[in-house]
């Protein structure tokens, strides 16, 4: 028996990374899960975007654990997209448990255009964030059973680095406003035994930051970069250790804990 069994899940941004870790964790623990994933790249970020070939990998693994998946593509930006992303999973298994509102850009290198990079990656990590959980909470409402929703946050959420890229002051500002949304529905949604918490991880091996453009600003000395260390010997966690957090703070083992920010970090606040 898993902590999770019988449970439902939504996870976005799961064709790669934290998401495809986050749906493989739920699904070992019993799970079935919700798979949403745009698909495509952004004009604003420096990094490949992740394709339908990633979310279906995503499937397989899920489905290799003998749980069930339902792969959606839509923008986490298109509420009436993710309204129907609901309600396609409600259809498909008849309940909702455990939300992880986890899809998220960046750009760490200068742009030049702004407006639009800082606009694009507010709107993908703060209104697609509102979007998931704003569509999801009636169904774990009437559900009637409690559960638990976890926004992927960041240490710059936490303590942000000074910067001029737009790239990093939105990924900041946006991450740090996830905290404001998680403690006032942590509030509004107590009273059905719905908890809801912010993480806030380190650098993660993903995509996001194994890709050329950050291996770049690394060759090159850049001062930014050279800010963003760990405490511990760790350059970068895993999305599998990240995955391993939420699924226990997502069972009943965390049934107490609600409108926290809790930093994965390896000590990067520490510093």
């Amino acid at each position: 028996m898993g902590t999770l069994d019988g449970k439902v899940a939504f996870v976005t941004g799961a064709a790669r990374g934290m998401g495809r870790a986050h749906a493989v964790r739920l699904a070992t623990e019993g799970a079935d899960v919700i798979a949403l994933d745009v698909c495509a790249e952004f004009d604003s970020t420096d990094y490949p975007g992740a394709t339908a070939d990633d979310l279906a990998t995503t499937a397989g693994l899920v489905e290799a654990l003998g749980r069930r998946i339902l792969l959606l593509q839509a923008d986490v930006r298109d509420g009436d997209a993710v309204d129907a992303a609901v309600a396609d999973g409600m259809a498909e298994f008849g309940r909702l448990d455990v939300v992880i509102a986890n899809a998220g850009i960046i750009r760490v290198t200068d742009t030049d255009d702004r407006r639009r990079t800082f606009r694009e990656i507010v709107d993908v990590n703060l209104i697609g964030v509102w979007n998931t959980v704003d569509a999801s909470i009636p169904a774990l409402v009437e559900g009637g059973r409690g559960g638990s929703i976890v926004l992927t946050s960041s240490t710059q959420g936490i303590k942000a680095s000074g910067t001029e890229r737009p790239g990093l002051q939105a990924y900041a500002a946006s991450k740090r406003a996830l905290v404001a949304l998680m403690q006032g529905w942590a509030m509004q949604l107590a009273p059905h035994s719905i908890r809801v918490n912010t993480i806030h991880p380190s650098g993660v091996a993903t995509d996001m930051i194994l890709n050329s453009s950050t291996m770049a600003l690394s060759a090159a000395g850049d001062p930014w970069l050279a800010t963003q260390q760990n405490a511990l010997p760790i350059t970068l966690v895993t999305p599998d250790e990240i995955a391993g957090a939420v699924v226990w703070l997502v069972s009943d083992a965390g049934r107490f804990i609600t409108g926290t920010s809790w930093p994965l970090d390896a000590g990067f606040t520490l510093r």
